[in-house]
């Protein structure tokens, strides 16, 4: 299976309503709950007037489209980086996942996945 790295720094951070999104950008995540707006995106995109934010995270995503019907793809990454001691940050769309690890692991993440047999492009 084939990872694939995001080059760029992601922040994930909560906002107060979804006006404060600019839905032009390149890249995000947005989230809502009764409780709150959340949001993932390119860290030099995020709104100024964050109600509270967590910069500092880089990701790379599965290639390819996942079926529904595939069973176990995540989990076996999130073991992997938990053997490894690496807390993970997870989104998904209709097609794939995207696994996303504070920068400081980030090398390591992808080392540990490496040597599991992942293709990292």
């Amino acid at each position: 299976m084939e990872l694939r790295k995001l080059n760029y720094a992601l922040t994930v951070c909560k906002v107060a309503s979804e006006s404060d999104i600019e839905l032009n950008k390149e890249f995000y995540f947005i989230g809502r709950t009764d409780e709150e707006y959340s949001l993932v995106c390119i860290t030099e995109d995020t709104p100024a007037n964050t109600l509270e934010r967590e910069d500092g995270w880089k990701g790379f995503r599965i290639q390819g489209i996942l079926d529904f019907s595939m069973i176990g793809i995540l989990a076996q990454l999130a073991d992997i980086l938990a053997e490894n001691k690496i807390g993970i940050f997870v989104v998904s769309t209709f097609n794939t996942d995207y696994i996303l690890v504070k920068e400081e692991n980030f090398e390591r993440a992808l080392k540990s996945l490496a040597f599991a047999g992942y293709d990292i492009v």
